[in-house]
């Protein structure tokens, strides 16, 4: 049983001493130095919404054998995973093990058996749906990213004769299949409460959804084999849509989780344009939490996986993530190459009926938005600022877009020193986020909103500042 010191958890299972002989093995394997670990620890604990402070005397009381607090065992195996490329568990680094919640250790896996992979995903849902109990705070864990994407490319080398373009005959089957049809009436209606409303305010129906109904349906037995392979895509597409809507909530863990589950149950239903697309959201991910170069090879895998897939518009956004992946490492040339290559293969595209369903959502609007980040981010804020007005423009129905393509603008507008016109932009973005509930868009503002702090004391910044705060909170 374990005792407590100091309001400290110490697990008796330990060393001599309470020393933790597994953590103190992996750091020495990784060769992280005690302050590097808590400083990465509090990088990544900010990324996701908490606010830690610790330092490499913090360091020394964990191999002391000393129980941190809250999710830190998470973040911790999540640092150390990503230093030593495999993942690892809190378990695996000797903390205490918490029977409830060793799901969210196995969903980081691409497993084998496909069984397994319902079974783990149905019990992520249902373990999801009560998180507040059962789940607390799940870390994104970079390191665990290698791993799917292995297994997948593996898959797709071995099974590539399998695994034919998605034409048009094959996608109006999917419209005539008893119970497929029910699911796709779901994922549409799911789709359009997402794009006007962010993924916040659906996350739980989908989740409830894929556990409750889908999955059961995957696990009978009898069901024609042309139908389970049409049901195990569309389950795969929900998955992915779990993971999109927990990213736009915040949910970064859970995304990459839901993900991960998601990319093996394509391989179920052999469709190379979802898992293009599901690695094109993993990339998104990287990217944004701060591993572009993740990010990148993420979409490079992508786009190997889609390219034989007969979807233009599938290759068109997985070469915009490449393009974002690039553009957050400053690589000007990568990043214009890969914009070069989504703008043709937008060329490329006989037009939504002509591709797979689950890209039919794209256009070039889409485009010019992520294209608008890209320069940005690389401080080319005249075709930042040019990309983003047009997308503002185009995306009048689209919230969530509509509030990131306006912070972004409020962006370019501050880097060409036009300080009332990014204020101007900053605060119709923040009117559009009352109505979307996405910690996305939310995000890009706060950026924006970091890039004023040379500008604090600027009557204009202070303005905002304070009628920013109750949406934002409070600034750094």
């Amino acid at each position: 049983m374990a005792t407590v010191t100091n309001g400290q958890a110490r697990n008796p299972a330990k060393g001599s001493g309470g020393t933790n002989k597994a953590l103190a093995a992996a750091l020495k394997d990784a060769g992280c130095s005690y302050a590097s670990l808590a400083l990465r620890v509090n990088e990544l604990g900010r990324r996701q919404g908490a606010e830690p402070h610790y330092d490499k005397a913090s360091v020394t009381r964990w191999l002391q054998g000393q129980q941190p607090r809250g999710n830190t065992p998470e973040l911790i195996a999540a640092v150390l995973s990503e230093r030593l490329g495999h993942p690892l568990s809190p378990t695996d680094l000797g903390f205490l093990s918490d029977q409830q919640r060793p799901v969210v250790s196995r969903a980081l896996v691409y497993g084998e058996d496909v069984a397994e992979t319902l079974h783990t995903l149905a019990e992520l849902g249902s373990t999801d749906i009560s998180r507040r109990t059962l789940l607390g705070t799940v870390p994104f864990v970079a390191g665990a990213l290698t791993s799917p994407q292995r297994a997948w490319l593996l898959w797709l080398v071995e099974h590539i004769e399998q695994c034919g373009p998605a034409g048009t005959d094959r996608l109006a089957a999917l419209s005539s299949a008893g119970p497929v049809e029910q699911v796709h009436a779901m994922i549409s209606m799911f789709d359009q409460m997402d794009n006007h409303y962010g993924g916040g305010g659906v996350r739980t129906s989908i989740v409830h959804y894929l556990s409750t109904e889908v999955i059961p349906m995957l696990q009978q037995r009898g069901v024609p084999p042309h139908q389970q392979r049409q049901l195990f895509a569309a389950a795969a597409r929900l998955a992915a849509m779990a993971g999109w809507s927990s990213y736009d909530a915040g949910e970064y863990g859970l995304a990459q989780r839901y993900m991960t589950q998601g990319l093996r149950l394509c391989a179920e239903g052999g469709d190379r344009v979802l898992g293009g697309q599901i690695l094109a959201g993993m990339s998104h991910l990287a990217t944004s939490l701060g591993r572009p170069d993740e990010g990148v090879a993420l979409a490079r895998a992508g786009i190997a996986t889609a390219r034989s897939g007969g979807s233009p518009l599938g290759l068109m956004r997985l070469y915009a993530m490449a393009a974002r992946g690039h553009a957050a490492q400053g690589h000007r040339r990568e990043t214009g190459e890969a914009l070069r290559a989504a703008e043709d293969q937008w060329g490329a595209s006989n037009g939504p009926a002509h591709e797979s369903p689950w890209v039919r959502f794209l256009d070039h609007h889409y485009l010019q938005a992520e294209a608008a980040v890209c320069y940005r981010d690389l401080g080319l804020a005249a075709e930042a600022e040019r990309m983003a007005g047009e997308s503002v423009s185009a995306n009048a129905d689209r919230r969530r877009r509509q509030a990131i393509s306006r912070s972004v603008l409020a962006t370019a507008h501050l880097q060409q020193n036009r300080l009332d016109e990014a204020i101007g932009a900053a605060t119709e973005a923040l009117d559009t986020l009352g109505s979307v509930h996405s910690e996305r868009s939310i995000q890009a503002l706060r950026d924006f909103r970091l890039r004023l702090e040379p500008l604090r004391r600027e009557p204009l910044v202070k303005e905002f500042e304070h009628r920013s705060r109750g949406v934002l909170g409070m600034a750094a």
